[in-house]
């Protein structure tokens, strides 16, 4: 029962659970310890259990019996269980691998020996047992050991000494290799210890069941701290004394205890609070403060130092939390489930405030009094009661000052603005505002006018009479719309909207809200939840925002007064409250409240730490599609067969506490040169990567923290087979031997070709020579046909002309005879007869015939040699198709003569009578 009062209503430090299922291994643990490069290590019934912040991984016990210690020392992991101990070390590919000292040592061990733990000293490290302890030199390889006829519960290292008890016999300590007794008081005899300390000098022992006790030399008193009551309730099994002087006790059934230096217990963590197993089994502090649990069930770490602390409504008494206060200092609570109240900075349970038994929605404090708004009005808090406003039956939103010189307050509610005022030294209800019935529940009085901000209607400036009895003038604001979960507030004299595009700032000459890119920066778009504001005055004018990872809040600069945003990384882990209903309060210094849906958390800035992280690549495995996993020699720059194109890397940050979340972020040169987006996993698989050089990077982001370092590691993909040097030798090789065969056989081909063209040329040119020759030919022909013509009309002229000159020389020889009297007429008669029957002409119209139609004349002779040389006249006169008519005049006789030679002529040439003369002639 007195045990029991020490675990309520206790604000506790966040705890991180890790169950058999995320480990991998059997339930119960023993102990636990560290490497420098900060990596967890936990004895396990199955074997020993690494953790990197990341991943778990579970090296299974060299003998398959219970790893019942561990200790880090140097770069060696020492584990000890039944019959065995040794040291475990990491290899080229990041894995450990298992070392027995004692088959080395070829100790024999006694029968069922287990160690149940270990300590280094100096140059020397001890395996315990419960009969024996081995004291084993690291320098030259040697043991030596300490044997007792009764148990050695467990073993100290105090200020450079080893301490052990023996049961029933006392107190012991190690000087030169042997066992020297240092106390045989009864009460170290009849009491386990769990732990031995050392304070101003003296031993500070521990015992499980009766609390502590210093050890003066030979004296042995009592200390005497607060807490000795609770503690001889319980019983202790492992402790730890932590750096900052103060204690973790672990106990068999009661979960651990803080206890303070001065001996008060600070909190209690049991599986009620928190904790997945009651049972510890070791206690132990990292290089980061964390308190590391091995429990019976589970290992459990537990962020004492964390500026985050969880109150859990467990019992489901509180509610959801929508605001709070410290008021006359008592804490107060407004829940969805009514008010609440204790002590401030007490353990006090919560008690609810008599009256208000329902949904509460603002606490305000104006002129040392406290407001309480809830949902079915006002009331005025005193203590642990309330009295209620009368005359108000909506539920109040917000309550403000309008003058505080006339004690005019004015409400926000949900049908309206009410106006409440003091009067005897009472608050009560003047009047609700006329003309206005939107439920106000975010209002401000700014520049003379009301402005209410609706989330589903929109903002509402709003001008009252000077008494605040009626709306004069209602005007919506067109800049912004309808905003859910939006927020209006004032702060430094400006009016200020938020919604998920940012914070706006009213103007008053413009009459409307401009975007404020610095207060914008109070949360990022993409990580928008909520445009709630809230400020806190009090002295310290900070404005704070909420958004999906972060807690954000300006103050001013202390030497600017500039404000300037801070941020503090909320993981997605902690409790939250309801959307558009988030709320904070100051406590007291630097440590605020904020209300949860199922309780609070206490957030202190003075613990926020900006922490120095560095990220690790654990492990790189290859495969291919038919084969498994092999994990890569990490000591050099890999070198990969291309069928082992699928590439995982594991990496992590050694990085403990609860509510910071840590992101990784990668990029593969030679692949993605950029880098990818943030994300929890703490692995990244490449499948069928082509054959290349490769660089992979890593990074991490620890909250808004990016680690100092980028971890890298280059490898290569080989070329596959058919693209090696080899390959290429050969497909070259073909290539040229195939260009060269394709080169002669295109010769010949070519040859043949071009034997065939020349032949086909030949023929084209002997076909086009001939052709052209025919074309010559015709062209002289045609030239030959030209001429003749020429020579025939030229000879039909020179014909016609003879004819009509002997036609004229006949007219004037007949004219010339009707008067032949005249001797010299007949003179001239005779010179036209000598004319008329000159040989001349006749040779001239030979020369001409004959050029005109080439051996006529012979042809003719020759077919007709009886032919005399007037017959071949008359003939080419024929050859002309001259008629009779017109060959009279060229032989000097009539027509009728003509004819007579004709019929003559066709006697001599034998033609038949019906055959025509002058055809055969022309036939010729």
């Amino acid at each position: 029962m007195l045990f029991s009062a020490i675990s309520v209503a206790q604000e506790r430090p966040p705890i991180d659970v890790f169950s058999p299922e995320d480990y991998g291994a059997e339930t119960q643990n023993w102990s636990i310890s560290q490497s420098k490069e900060k990596n967890i290590y936990v004895a396990n019934n199955k074997g020993l259990l690494e953790y990197n912040g990341a991943n778990w991984r579970l090296y299974l016990s060299p003998n398959e019996t219970i790893l019942r210690s561990v200790n880090v020392i140097d770069n060696l992991i020492y584990t000890g269980c039944s019959n065995e101990f040794g040291y475990w070390q990491r290899n080229e590919f990041g894995l450990l691998y298992y070392t027995s000292l004692s088959k080395s040592l070829e100790i024999e061990l006694l029968e069922d020996e287990e160690f149940w733990n270990i300590i280094s000293i100096d140059d020397y490290i001890l395996f315990q047992s419960l009969k024996r302890i081995y004291i084993y030199n690291k320098i030259n390889g040697t043991y030596n050991t300490i044997d007792s006829k009764t148990i050695i519960y467990k073993i100290f290292k105090v200020d450079q000494t080893i301490y052990f008890q023996k049961t029933k016999d006392g107190i012991y300590k190690i000087e030169n290799g042997k066992a020297k007794l240092v106390s045989k008081n009864p009460i170290l005899k009849n009491n386990r210890l769990a732990n031995i300390f050392s304070k101003d000098g003296k031993l500070l022992l521990e015992t499980e069941n009766n609390g502590f006790y210093i050890l003066d030399n030979d004296l042995l008193t009592e200390w005497n701290i607060p807490a000795n009551k609770e503690l001889s309730e319980i019983s202790v099994f492992r402790s730890a004394q932590l750096r900052d002087g103060s204690f973790i006790l672990g106990t068999r059934s009661n979960g651990i205890l803080h206890l303070t230096q001065n001996g008060e217990i600070d909190f209690n963590i049991d599986v009620v609070q928190g904790l997945s197993n009651n049972t510890v089994h070791w206690v132990f502090e990292d290089a980061e403060d964390n308190i590391w649990l091995a429990l019976e069930n589970g290992v459990n770490c537990v962020n004492v130092k964390s500026p985050f602390s969880i109150y859990e409504d467990y019992k489901g008494k509180i509610g959801a939390v929508r605001t709070s206060i410290v008021f006359n200092n008592n804490l107060y609570l407004g829940t969805n489930q009514g008010l609440f109240y204790k002590k401030n900075d007490s353990k006090e349970d919560f008690k609810l405030v008599e009256g208000i038994e329902e949904a509460v929605w603002c606490l305000t404090e104006i002129k040392n009094t406290l407001f309480c708004g809830h949902d079915t009005g006002t009331s005025i808090i005193t203590y642990n009661k309330a009295e209620k406003i009368k005359g108000i039956q909506q539920g109040t939103w917000d309550i403000k000052p309008i003058n505080i010189s006339k004690d005019l307050l004015l409400q926000g509610n949900y049908n309206g603005l009410y106006v409440i005022q003091k009067i005897n030294n009472k608050w009560v209800f003047r009047n609700k505002i006329q003309g206005f019935d939107l439920s106000s529940k975010f209002f401000e009085i700014y520049d003379n006018h009301v402005f209410v901000s609706h989330e589903y209607k929109g903002v509402f400036k709003i001008k009252m009479d000077d008494d605040f009895t009626k709306a004069i003038e209602i005007e919506k604001d067109t800049t912004i719309g309808k905003e859910l979960n939006s927020s209006l507030i004032k702060y430094n004299n400006d009016l200020l909207f938020s919604y998920k595009e940012g914070v706006f700032k009213y103007d008053i000459t413009k009459n409307e809200f401009l975007k404020d890119t610095i207060l914008s920066t109070l949360f990022k778009k993409e990580e928008y939840t909520s445009g709630r504001l809230i400020y806190i005055n009090k002295n310290i004018n900070t404005l704070w925002g909420f958004s999906k990872a972060n807690l954000s809040y300006f103050s001013p600069d202390k030497l600017s007064n500039v404000p300037k945003i801070n941020q503090i990384s909320f993981s997605k882990s902690l409790p939250k409250g309801l959307t558009g209903y988030e709320n904070i309060s100051r406590l007291n210094n630097q440590r605020y409240l904020i209300g949860t849906s199922t309780g609070y958390i206490i957030v202190d800035l003075d613990k926020v730490q900006n922490k120095n992280y560095n990220i690790a690549i654990n492990h790189v495995t290859t495969s291919s599609i038919d084969a498994d996993q092999e994990i890569i020699n990490m000591a050099s720059n890999g070198f990969f067969k291309n069928k082992h194109n699928n590439i995982e890397f594991t990496y992590s940050v050694a990085e403990f506490e609860k509510y910071l979340d840590t992101e990784y972020q990668y990029q593969l040169e030679g692949m993605y040169p950029k880098w990818s987006n943030w994300s929890n996993n703490a692995s990244t698989l490449f499948k069928n990567l082509p054959h290349g050089d490769y660089v992979f990077k890593v990074r991490a982001r620890v909250g808004n923290t990016i680690t100092k370092n980028v971890a890298s590691y280059s490898f290569t993909i080989d070329r596959p087979w058919y693209l090696t040097k080899t390959m290429i030798g050969i497909y070259v090789f073909f290539v040229l031997l195939f260009s060269f065969i394709m080169h002669n056989i295109y010769k010949r081909y070519y040859i043949k070709q071009r034997e065939k063209l020349l032949q086909k040329s030949n023929r084209e040119l002997k076909l086009k020579e001939s052709e052209n020759k025919q074309q010559l030919m015709m062209f002289n022909n045609e030239k030959l046909r030209q001429d003749i013509d020429n020579k025939n009309r030229e000879l039909g002229i020179s014909t016609m002309s003879l004819i009509k000159k002997n036609e004229f020389l006949n007219s004037i020889k007949k004219e010339l005879l009707h008067a032949q009297d005249n001797k010299s007429i007949k003179q001239v008669i005779k010179i036209i007869d000598r004319n008329l029957n000159n040989n001349d002409d006749w040779h001239v119209f030979e020369e001409a015939f004959n050029n005109a139609d080439k051996d006529f004349l012979k042809k003719i002779k020759n077919l007709h040699p009886s032919l005399t040389s007037n017959d071949l006249r008359l003939c080419a006169y024929l050859r002309l198709n001259l008629s009779s008519k017109e060959i009279a005049p060229l032989l000097n006789i009539s027509p009728r003569s003509v004819e007579v030679k004709r019929y003559r002529l066709r006697k001599k040439m034998d033609l038949p009578h019906e055959a025509s003369l002058s055809d055969y002639i022309l036939e010729i």
